[in-house]
C-alpha cells in the first residue's frame, strides 16, 4: 500500500449509504478542540490495529461485544465523546487494564453504520490527547478518569519548523504521486491542511508502520521531534517506492522485449521455411546423422537422445540453446570406441625408435615389451609411463617417436603451472563459457581412443589451491583401475581412457604427489656421455639444423673434435638442447656466406667457434693434481646432471672453532659438524693428538660460493678433507667419493649415482669411493658408462681414510701442537 493507508482518507458509500466526504480540520477548530477539557469520566475504547491521532478521522470495525455496547450507548447519548487507546499487544482478544497504553486520544463518534455482514462500523474523529489517570469501570466496558497530556507548540514564525513541515508535505505528495495504489484525493487532503500540527498527525496516522511505532509518535510531546521522526520514515518509504517502481519498469521492459523477440522469431521461422528449411533443424539433423555412425556405449547413446530432445524443445534465441548445441557437437566429435591398429611388427618398431633417438635403451625396451604383450594377448590396455630426467635429454620428443613406432595418434598436454582442477575435469556445462577438460579436448583432437598422450612436466603441476587440486584430479586419469570410466564434468558421461598410452615427463619426482607417483611406472633417463652427445649431434642435430636453414650436407662439415669442443667448452648440461642451439648458430653463420656467394671454409674450425660463439665459456672440470692436504674431490647431483666439486679445508691458530663457507644448506652444514665430531672421537685410530683441537680453528669451504649447495652426499668428502688436514696426508690423485655419514661412522647410500658416475668420467676420475649399498646401482649402469673406472665400496668411515689418503705425510707438513706459551704456563703450574 506504500506509506499511507488508503481507507483512512476517503470513505465510499456502503450498501445504500451515500458517499460522504469528511471535512478537514481547520486551525480554528484545532484550537477549539485543544481548549476543551478532558472529561472526568468517559468510556474507553481499546483499538487493536491502529492509533488515533488528534484531528484525524478514521473508520473502525467494531467486533467485540463490549465495544459494540460502548458505541451504541455513547452514540445514543448527546455527548458522543469516548476515550480511544491502543492495545499493547494486538493479538489479545479481551484486553484487561494492564494491556492498555496509558496515553490515548479523546474522540467523538461521527457516525455509526450497520454493514451487510452484520458488523458495526463507526467513524470517529480525534480531538486531543489525554492520559488515563484511573480506571473507574471494567464492566460492561472500560471507563476511566482522564487528565491533560502536555503538548508543546512551535511558533508560526519558526523558519526551521516551517521548512520541516514543507519537506514533510512535499515528501507526502511525492509518495502519493509515485504510488499507483493510493487515490488522488489523498494529495488533495494534504495540500489543503493548514495546521502544521494536524498535518504531522494526519501523516503519522496514515503511515504503514506498526502500532507500537505510531503509539511512540502519539506519546511524543515535542511537535518538532514528532515531525522529524515522521519525515525520516517518509524518506525511507520514498526510496523503497522509487526502487520498486524501477524494478517494475525493468520487468515490464524485459517482458516487452521477450514478446517482441518471440514475434520476430515466429516471422523468421516462417521466412526460413519458405526459403527451404530452418538452419537450426538442419544442424540437429546433421548431429543425428553423425550419431548414427557412432559405435558408442548404451549410456552415451541414451544421453545423446535425451539431450537432442531437449534441444528440440528450446527456443533458438535463448543463450542455453547454443550451450546445448555445443555440448552435443562435442559428444559426436569424440572418438567413442574408435581404435587405431597398432604396428605389431616388433623389429620395425624398434628400428623407428632407433632412428629418432640414440640411446634410451630402457624406454625402447619397455615399448617393445608392450608391443609384445599386445601381439600375444590382443589386449588394448596400455601402461602409464613416467620418464624422469634432466632437461634436454629427449623425454618429450620420445613420445612422438613412440607414437610413430606404434602407428598411433599423438597428442601432448603441457602441465607446467597448471593450477585449476577444471583444466583436467572440465567445467559443468550449466555455466556460461563452460568447456570440457583438456584431457577430453585432446582425445577429441586425436580422433582415436588409443593415442599416445604425453603429459609434459607433471612435476610442475600446482598443489592444492583455491581452484582445487589438479594433481589429485590426475589420479583418476593415471590409475589403470579407474580410468576406464573417467568422468569429465562437462561431458557428464564416463569415458574409457584405459586404451590411451600415457607418457608423463618430469625433471624430478620430489615435487610429484605421492599418490600420483605410486601410479606411475618410472623410467629414469640420465644425462648423456660426451661420446653419446657426439653421436646424437652427428645423427640428429646437425642434419635437422641443416634442413631447417636450407643448407646442404656438403656445404658445412663438423668434425668430431669440433663437436667435442662445443660440448665441453660451450655447454654444461645433461641433455643436448644448448648443443643444438650452438650448432644452429654455426650453421647460420655459414649460411650467410653461402647466400652472399663469398668464399668460406666448409669445415668448421676452432677459430670459427671463437668468432661465432665467443671465447670458451666453460673450463674443463677435471681432477687436478693436489699437493696440499685438506682438498678432496666429491661428486654431486644437479638438475642438469652430475658435477664434481672440491671440498677445501685449512687450519689456523685459535680456540678450536669450525667455520663453513660456500653457500651451504642446512643438511650439508650438519654433515660437516657430524664429520668433525666423529674425527675428534677417533683420534687414536687416525694418530691425531686430541689436544690440538683446542688450539686450531678449522675452515671448510666449497668453491663456487654463488651456487647454493645442500644434501647429505658430501658427508664422506668433508670427513676425508678433515682427516687429510689433521693428519697432513694428501689425497690420492684422480680419486672422488660420495656418501652420507652417520655419528656411528657408517657410510650410507645416496641417489643420482649414474649422473655422478658420468660426471666423474668426464673429469677423468679413475677411482670412486661409494657405499656398499650403492653397488646394486652400479650394476644397473651399462658397461660403457663405467669402463675405465674402479669402484671402492665401503661401510665404515675409517675405511675411506686408507683408501683415499697416502700413507705418508706431505713434505713441509704443518706441526700441529699446542702454542709455546701454553706449554710454559703448564710447566710453571707443575
Amino acid at each position: 500500500m506504500g506509506a499511507f493507508e488508503k481507507d483512512n482518507i476517503t470513505f465510499q458509500d456502503v450498501e445504500g449509504q451515500e458517499t460522504e466526504m469528511i471535512p478537514l480540520l481547520s486551525s480554528e477548530e484545532e484550537d477549539q478542540l485543544n481548549k476543551e477539557p478532558v472529561p472526568e469520566d468517559m468510556p474507553i475504547l481499546p483499538l487493536r490495529n491502529n492509533v488515533l491521532f488528534p484531528g484525524v478521522v478514521i473508520p473502525i470495525t467494531v467486533g467485540r461485544d463490549k465495544s459494540i455496547q460502548l458505541i451504541k450507548d455513547t452514540y445514543n447519548q448527546g455527548d458522543k465523546t469516548i476515550g480511544v487507546v491502543a492495545q499493547k499487544d494486538v493479538d489479545i482478544e479481551d484486553p484487561v487494564e494492564k494491556d492498555l497504553n496509558r496515553i490515548g486520544t479523546v474522540a467523538r463518534i461521527l457516525k455509526v453504520l450497520q454493514m451487510p455482514d452484520g458488523n458495526t462500523t463507526a467513524i470517529i474523529q480525534g480531538k486531543k490527547r489525554f492520559k488515563i489517570k484511573e480506571i473507574t469501570q471494567k464492566e460492561p466496558y472500560f471507563k476511566a478518569q482522564g487528565e491533560e497530556y502536555e503538548e508543546s507548540y512551535v511558533s508560526k514564525s519558526d523558519e526551521e519548523f516551517n521548512a520541516l513541515i514543507d519537506s514533510l508535505r512535499d515528501l507526502s505528495l511525492d509518495i502519493i504521486k509515485k504510488s499507483p495504489n493510493l487515490p488522488s484525493d489523498a494529495s488533495f487532503a494534504i495540500k489543503n491542511i493548514e495546521s502544521p500540527t494536524f498535518l504531522v498527525n494526519f501523516v503519522a496516522s496514515n503511515l504503514s508502520t506498526d502500532v507500537q511505532q505510531k503509539q511512540k509518535y502519539l506519546e511524543t510531546s515535542d511537535i518538532f521531534q514528532r515531525a522529524s521522526d515522521v519525515l525520516e520514515v517518509l524518506s525511507n518509504e520514498l526510496q523503497k517506492q522509487e526502487l520498486k517502481n524501477k524494478i517494475q519498469d525493468k520487468v515490464k521492459t524485459d517482458l516487452d522485449k521477450q514478446q517482441r523477440d518471440y514475434f520476430l522469431n515466429q516471422q523468421l521461422k516462417t521466412i526460413q521455411e519458405e526459403l527451404g528449411g530452418n538452419p537450426n533443424e538442419q544442424a540437429i539433423n546433421e548431429l543425428k546423422k553423425k550419431a548414427e555412425k557412432k559405435d558408442w556405449p548404451q549410456e552415451a547413446k541414451e544421453a545423446f537422445e535425451k539431450e537432442v530432445a531437449k534441444l528440440n524443445r528450446m527456443n533458438p534465441a535463448v543463450p542455453e540453446y547454443s550451450i546445448q548445441l555445443n555440448y552435443l557437437e562435442f559428444m559426436t566429435d569424440l572418438p567413442w570406441n574408435e581404435i587405431s591398429d597398432d604396428n605389431l611388427k616388433l623389429k620395425q618398431a624398434e628400428k623407428v625408435l632407433d632412428e629418432d633417438h640414440y640411446g634410451l635403451e630402457k624406454v625402447k625396451e619397455r615399448i617393445i615389451e608392450h608391443l609384445a604383450v599386445l601381439k600375444l594377448k590382443q589386449n588394448n590396455e596400455s601402461p602409464i609411463l613416467c620418464l624422469v630426467g634432466p632437461p634436454g635429454v629427449g623425454k618429450t620428443s620420445l613420445g612422438r617417436s613412440v607414437a610413430r613406432a606404434l602407428n598411433r595418434s599423438y597428442v601432448r598436454m603441457s602441465l607446467g603451472g597448471l593450477r585449476d582442477e577444471a583444466e583436467i575435469r572440465g567445467h559443468r556445462k550449466t555455466y556460461i563459457g563452460a568447456m570440457p577438460g583438456r584431457i577430453m579436448s585432446n582425445i577429441k583432437k586425436a580422433k582415436t581412443s588409443n593415442p599416445v598422450f604425453v603429459l609434459d612436466e607433471i612435476d610442475k603441476v600446482s598443489g592444492n589451491t583455491i581452484s582445487g587440486d589438479p594433481s589429485s584430479a590426475l589420479l583418476e586419469v593415471l590409475d589403470p583401475e579407474q580410468n576406464y570410466e573417467f568422468y569429465d564434468n562437462y561431458l557428464e558421461i564416463n569415458y574409457d581412457l584405459s586404451k590411451v598410452l600415457f607418457i608423463a615427463t618430469a625433471n624430478t619426482l620430489s615435487s610429484v604427489h605421492p599418490a600420483l607417483r605410486d601410479r606411475l611406472e618410472v623410467i629414469d633417463i640420465s644425462g648423456y656421455l660426451v661420446e653419446e652427445k657426439v653421436e646424437i649431434c652427428k645423427r640428429h642435430l646437425i642434419p635437422k639444423q641443416l634442413e631447417k636453414h636450407g643448407v646442404k650436407k656438403n656445404q658445412v662439415t663438423f668434425r668430431k673434435n669440433i663437436i667435442e669442443e662445443i660440448i665441453e667448452g660451450y655447454t654444461r648440461e645433461a641433455g643436448v638442447r644448448m648443443l643444438e642451439k650452438h650448432v644452429a648458430s654455426v650453421i647460420r653463420s655459414k649460411a650467410k656466406y653461402i647466400a652472399t656467394g663469398e668464399d668460406y671454409n666448409k669445415v668448421v674450425s676452432k677459430e670459427d667457434l671463437t668468432r661465432i660463439l665467443g671465447p670458451r665459456k666453460i673450463s674443463r672440470n677435471e681432477a687436478i693434481q693436489i699437493d696440499n692436504p685438506g682438498v678432496v674431490t666429491g661428486l654431486a647431483w644437479t638438475a642438469v646432471g652430475g658435477e664434481i666439486l672440491f671440498v677445501e679445508s685449512s687450519l689456523s691458530r685459535g680456540k678450536g672453532s669450525l667455520t663453513l663457507t660456500g653457500n651451504l644448506g642446512t643438511v650439508m652444514k650438519e654433515s660437516a659438524n657430524l664429520a668433525f665430531e666423529y674425527l675428534k672421537s677417533h683420534t687414536e685410530e687416525l694418530d691425531i693428538n686430541p689436544d690440538i683441537f683446542k688450539y686450531w680453528n678449522v675452515h671448510i669451504h666449497v668453491p663456487e660460493g654463488a651456487t647454493p649447495k645442500d644434501g647429505p652426499s658430501a658427508g664422506v668428502t668433508i670427513f676425508t678433507a678433515l682427516a687429510s688436514i689433521f693428519t697432513q696426508r694428501k689425497i690420492k690423485t684422480k680419486t672422488a667419493m660420495t656418501g652420507e655419514i652417520t655419528l656411528r661412522g657408517k657410510v650410507l647410500p645416496v641417489g643420482g649415482i649414474k649422473e655422478k658416475i658420468l660426471a666423474a668420467k668426464r673429469a677423468k676420475i679413475t677411482d670412486i669411493i661409494i657405499s656398499s649399498e650403492n653397488e646394486k646401482d652400479i650394476n644397473d649402469i651399462p658397461e660403457k658408462y663405467i669402463k675405465g673406472l674402479k669402484f671402492h665400496y665401503v661401510d665404515e668411515m675409517i675405511e675411506v681414510v686408507d683408501l683415499a689418503l697416502h700413507k705418508n705425510k706431505v713434505k713441509n707438513a704443518m706441526k700441529l701442537e699446542r702454542p709455546l706459551l701454553e706449554k710454559k704456563d703448564q710447566q710453571v703450574a707443575e
